[in-house]
């Protein structure tokens, strides 16, 4: 099975984040962007980019993630859309990957202004 790939968020650029976006669950995760998830074939990590945050969404059952612009652009890859899972209520079940269905689903809202951020290409 291929890992995941994308681009892991600098600290003191999540830290700033989180004080933008207070997580709504107690289970913060606010780690990474991914780029490929399991089922892409990567051979490395993508290259450097730059970053907005330009969304929010949230189901209200359990699960929040914030969508990302990646160079400008929204849709990844694989048809989903660039996003950093927020955070998640342990009671709901959700995991992480469940952001792909929330935005999905649910859709998002644009935020105010976009708060760019920096985060370095890795394995996830």
């Amino acid at each position: 099975m291929a890992r995941p790939v994308g681009w892991i968020l600098k600290e003191d650029d999540r830290e700033r984040l989180l004080a933008a976006f207070p997580p709504r669950y107690s289970k913060v995760i606010a780690h990474h962007v991914t780029h490929w998830g399991r089922s892409g074939k990567p051979t490395a990590p993508p290259s450097p980019a730059s970053f907005k945050v330009v969304g929010h969404a949230d189901d209200k059952r359990g699960i929040e993630a914030l969508v990302v612009s990646v160079d400008g652009d929204c849709d990844r890859p694989d048809g989903s859309i660039y996003h950093v899972t927020w955070s998640l209520d342990p009671a709901s079940g959700c995991k992480p990957v469940d952001s792909n269905r929330l935005i999905k689903e649910a859709g998002w809202t644009e935020t105010h202004m976009p708060h760019p951020f920096e985060a370095e290409p890795g394995w996830l």
